[in-house]
């Protein structure tokens, strides 16, 4: 079916630009419709194939389940590819486990040969894993960002929406895909286009890799005081070396009791809770994501000793961090 609306002109290539969508068990859908929806507006807006792709992945029956339960038929395996071809790696959950052997040698094989290569969502961790962001810049998932710091320090990991360094290029998940592929699609073929694809996709708002993926402080928190917003900033930047209450409240010009106050009203808990909540909340995506020991990740968190931390995390999440870890552990091997 063509489009309503009047086709964009333009100069179409002889031969389109061909996507492999390499899916890994328990990829996050939205982030791969995102993407491949946008390819196929833009062929149904220009009224030329200028773009195909085709569904990759390490499996023996051809079939990915993503994280949504919704099963994939694929087109083809780990194959040797064209040139010209774009592999695009559609992350989710569990992506260390689903992140092979096989797929991280595939994967270094295909772009000594000069392949452009993205990742979406977690995928960034696989690209890393491969050593193809040593040096690179690149973003993932705000959730995975600790424990990829942690893991990659060769990375320049930023928190962009999403990051085109050269022939790598990666986004933080859901519709970042639109963003990434809206460039991709206005750097082939024109603004014009890219433009109409938005208008499709009722897209309003196009963001850029100069914009950050979280939303604000004070729209996470639901409280618009710039003061709040300002301390608690402070102290997501300083989780390994905690700031003592006294000092953040003399950095944002005020007396401790008054941003005991200020927590008390907004937030219902002390500056003090509230920054330990935020370590805690660190040290449970570290021990969920990451093989650090339990010690390494309580320095992480700003905790000095193991039996400290193994307290405050038995309080709060009535379970220790060893507990958590051997969970963890257990599900993952499964």
């Amino acid at each position: 079916m063509k489009p309503t609306t009047p086709t964009i002109e333009i100069d179409a290539p002889t031969t389109p630009r061909r996507f492999i969508f390499v899916l890994l068990e328990n990829f996050t859908l939205l982030s791969f419709a995102a993407a491949i929806d946008s390819l196929r507006i833009a062929n149904r807006m220009s009224d030329h194939d200028l773009y195909t792709w085709k569904l990759a992945g390490d499996t023996e029956d051809r079939r990915i389940t993503s994280s949504a339960g919704a099963v994939f038929e694929l087109d083809m395996g780990l194959d040797e590819l064209s040139r010209d071809d774009t592999i695009v790696l559609c992350g989710g959950a569990d992506v260390q486990r689903a992140t092979t052997k096989r797929l991280l040698n595939w994967l270094r094989r295909e772009t000594r040969r000069g392949l452009k290569v993205a990742g979406l969502c977690t995928a960034a961790y696989s690209l890393a894993r491969a050593g193809l962001l040593d040096g690179k810049r690149a973003t993932t998932h705000w959730e995975n960002h600790d424990s990829f710091i942690e893991e990659f320090d060769e990375v320049e990991l930023t928190k962009s929406v999403f990051v085109v360094d050269g022939n790598r290029m990666s986004t933080a998940g859901g519709t970042s895909s639109i963003d990434l592929f809206l460039k991709l699609i206005a750097d082939d073929h024109g603004e014009k286009l890219a433009n109409a694809v938005a208008d499709q996709l009722i897209y309003s708002s196009i963001r850029t890799d100069q914009d950050t993926q979280r939303l604000s402080v004070p729209t996470r928190i639901g409280v618009r005081h710039p003061k709040l917003s300002q301390v608690i900033q402070m102290m997501e930047a300083n989780i390994e070396e905690p700031i003592s209450p006294s000092v953040l409240a003399k950095d944002v010009g005020m007396s401790t009791r008054q941003l005991e106050r200020l927590f008390r009203r907004y937030l219902n808990r002390s500056p003090k809770r509230y920054y330990m909540e935020l370590r805690l909340q660190k040290a449970r995506n570290l021990l969920m994501q990451t093989d650090m020991t339990v010690i390494n990740v309580a320095l992480a968190c700003g905790f000095a000793s193991p039996s400290h931390f193994s307290k405050c995390y038995r309080a709060h999440y009535n379970t220790t961090p060893y507990r958590e870890r051997g969970t963890q552990s257990n599900r993952l091997s499964v």
